[in-house]
């Protein structure tokens, strides 16, 4: 098992692999031009394969793929299927933009979950929001999942000003549809403008939720970071995803490695670790996933703590988000 100093058991994956995308989210990537990693330097499918499997020869059962957007990458089906042969939970975070041309692919790898981001009900914003009119694809491809019966969340980033007055909405969602909507607070990663006044906390959306419809709270499975919620009488659910102003770090399982493959053992790590180089180079590179975890912080990092208005998102050392992976 993979322990860090917290007694924390990491059995959890994140995999980007890619940090391309055709969505141009500004909380996500911070120009429209943008340097994406030359694919020389990107893992490699054998190289992803090979890397998680010693990951999970340690514990891991759990595999999440991840970008950029990791569908625009042109052996995304490759990688997909040779990881479901790995005995793990495998699952995957997209855009929503092409998953028609994958659900197959996905179907025969056993992925049975999916989180999809939508931070918008409203055409017009998701194209201010995302710079690219994809608006009704994604739509049709959320309805596209629901109907060959996969487990569809939605993760949408709360922002004040931009679509707070939306939230009752997406609730609204989940009265006839299967969907589970996870409502993200806003977080600081470099060059995306992050301000704590643009943050709607967890109570915040939870007063929202409440000036219109009667909530229960749901039991929250270990190492969950959502704290989720039903309004009787819906099929779907919504949650809230309290990174900033309630943090879920005591029993965080969660290791990511990104495209370029890096592992990083915090999202807001500083610190990175190279494995890819090493493995390249024939090393074992077990010792180097066991230290990076030895050395994870108790909290965020260790970059800042939940007093949102002591935040400096300027201080805070860390990757964009696109390049991170989530």
């Amino acid at each position: 098992m993979i322990v860090d100093g917290f007694n924390r058991v990491h059995n959890y994956l994140r995999i980007s692999l890619t940090d391309n995308c055709n969505l141009r989210c500004f909380y996500c990537m911070p120009e429209e031009d943008y340097d994406f990693t030359p694919a020389g330097r990107l893992m490699q499918t054998d190289e992803i394969v090979e890397i998680s499997r010693k990951f999970v020869e340690h514990g891991v059962n759990k595999i999440r793929l991840t970008g950029g957007e990791p569908l625009v990458r042109k052996d995304a089906a490759s990688v997909i299927l040779r990881l479901a042969q790995l005995p793990v939970k495998l699952t995957l975070t997209t855009n929503g933009t092409r998953l028609h041309d994958y659900v197959d692919v996905l179907e025969d790898a056993g992925i049975t979950s999916l989180n999809i981001s939508l931070d918008t009900l409203q055409k017009d914003k998701f194209n201010l929001m995302t710079r690219r009119d994809q608006f009704d694809q994604v739509r049709r491809n959320i309805d596209l999942m629901v109907s060959r019966g996969f487990h569809v969340k939605l993760n949408v980033v709360a922002m004040k000003g931009l679509n707070d007055n939306e939230i009752l909405d997406f609730i609204n969602w989940t009265k006839h549809e299967p969907i589970h909507v996870r409502f993200i607070e806003f977080m600081p990663f470099s060059g995306n403008k992050w301000n704590s006044n643009r943050v709607i906390s967890w109570q915040e959306i939870l007063e929202i939720a409440g000036s219109e419809f009667d909530i229960i709270p749901l039991e929250r499975d270990k190492h969950d970071t959502a704290k989720k919620y039903i309004v009787p009488g819906h099929v779907g659910t919504f949650a809230v995803i309290s990174t900033m102003t309630a943090p879920f770090c005591s029993d965080c399982n969660r290791m990511r490695l990104t495209a370029d493959g890096k592992m990083k053992n915090c999202l807001f790590s500083q610190s990175e670790t190279d494995l890819l180089t090493p493995y390249r180079n024939g090393e074992d590179i077990v010792p180097l996933i066991y230290q990076s975890i030895r050395d994870k912080k108790k909290s965020l990092g260790g970059q800042f703590t939940a007093d949102l208005a002591h935040v400096e998102a300027g201080k805070i050392e860390n990757r964009s988000m696109i390049t991170i992976g989530g």
